[in-house]
């Protein structure tokens, strides 16, 4: 009994009999829940390291999520199985674009197979479980590296931070995309991740000067104001929120180098960068005011800790989102995918 006994990643004891014990009766599919199931075929990507240079060049979509320290690996799985099953809608509307895209992406891994480079991550392909059939592995496998192809994982300097990016010619609506995550949770369709804490939706990216932020802003603002399903008073109500992920602790530790790095790109500072999304707003909007309590719009940008881009480069990402999708307290943010409340709950 002692030789079947496993411990997961969550720390659980769990008996298993040999997969291929399974495989042989045929039955894996049946007993295994859809995670099980896919595991063998759900591994970790292999980080995208052209796409830092055409983020400093181009502005992309995308997700930015947070997750637990150290648990990188086990949250991107999670997060891809998630968003798994909410991007393939986006396929059909563009088809051409999905062929192009991932026949690129399929001879590259067919490259990096064959020196022995370990393979990019397939995605979950939900479609297949639907027809209550035993999902094919081979099947399987060239679905999902379709849904895989579309997104990038790029490299970071921060832990506890996921970044995946999409094409420049293949953006889809990442509100929508997270929207759904949520609604799925709420309805309990989707159950709670373990790992992943939060999910922004990257609308778009930009070089942190006073001239693109402003421009990317305004930009995304009036994308927001002319989607019907956005209703504004007026005046229209709006915050923002900056997160500057590690120019903070660099602040706390030395206060001279901090100095240098705000020379270099004055955005950093947080008083300077709220005045050039207000002016971003107010190049739309003007009657807009300020509301920190129960703002219409959100204005949200993230600092990018991007690995491999030259010193003194800053890339922000950027996005305009409805009151339903931001906590505003402590600090204004992208929901939790769990709420604090449940979470601590489930710990005690």
């Amino acid at each position: 009994m002692a030789d079947a006994e496993e411990v997961d990643d969550v720390g659980r004891t769990i008996e298993e009999e040999p997969v291929s014990e399974k495989r042989e009766r045929g039955d894996e599919a049946e007993t295994l829940p859809p995670w099980e199931q896919h595991s063998s075929i759900i591994s970790i990507p292999r980080f995208d390291y052209k796409a830092p240079s055409s983020l400093l060049h181009h502005s992309h979509s995308g997700f930015l999520v947070t997750c637990t320290i150290k648990r990188e690996k086990s949250a991107t799985k999670e997060v891809m199985s998630i968003l798994g099953k909410f991007i393939g809608s986006m396929h059909e509307e563009n088809p051409q674009v999905l062929r192009s895209t991932a026949s690129k992406k399929q001879k590259l891994c067919a490259q990096e197979i064959e020196e022995g480079v370990e393979k990019t991550v397939p995605f979950e392909n939900d479609a297949l479980q639907d027809t209550g059939e035993k999902p094919n592995v081979e099947d399987l496998k060239l679905a999902n590296e379709e849904h895989n192809s579309l997104m990038s994982l790029v490299k970071l300097t921060k832990s506890g931070l996921l970044l995946f990016t999409f094409p420049v010619e293949n953006s889809p609506e990442t509100t929508n995309i997270v929207s759904q995550v949520f609604q799925s949770m709420e309805s309990g369709a989707l159950k709670p991740p373990i790992w992943c804490h939060r999910i922004f939706p990257v609308q778009a990216t930009c070089g942190l000067t006073e001239k693109e932020l402003r421009e990317t802003v305004s930009k995304l603002v009036q994308r927001f104001v002319n989607d019907k399903d956005n209703t504004l008073s007026k005046p229209v109500k709006f915050a923002a929120g900056y997160q500057r992920r590690g120019v903070e602790e660099t602040k706390g530790k030395i206060q001279k180098e901090a100095s240098e790095v705000l020379d270099q790109c004055p955005l950093l500072d947080r008083i300077k960068c709220f005045e050039t999304v207000a002016a971003g707003v107010k190049d739309i909007v003007p009657d807009s005011v300020v509301d920190l309590k129960s703002p219409e719009l959100c204005v949200l940008v993230e600092l990018l800790p991007l690995s491999r881009i030259p010193s003194g480069s800053f890339v922000a990402a950027v996005s305009v989102l409805p009151h339903r999708l931001v906590s505003t307290k402590p600090k204004l943010c992208i929901k939790p995918l769990v709420p604090e409340s449940k979470h601590k709950k489930g710990q005690n």
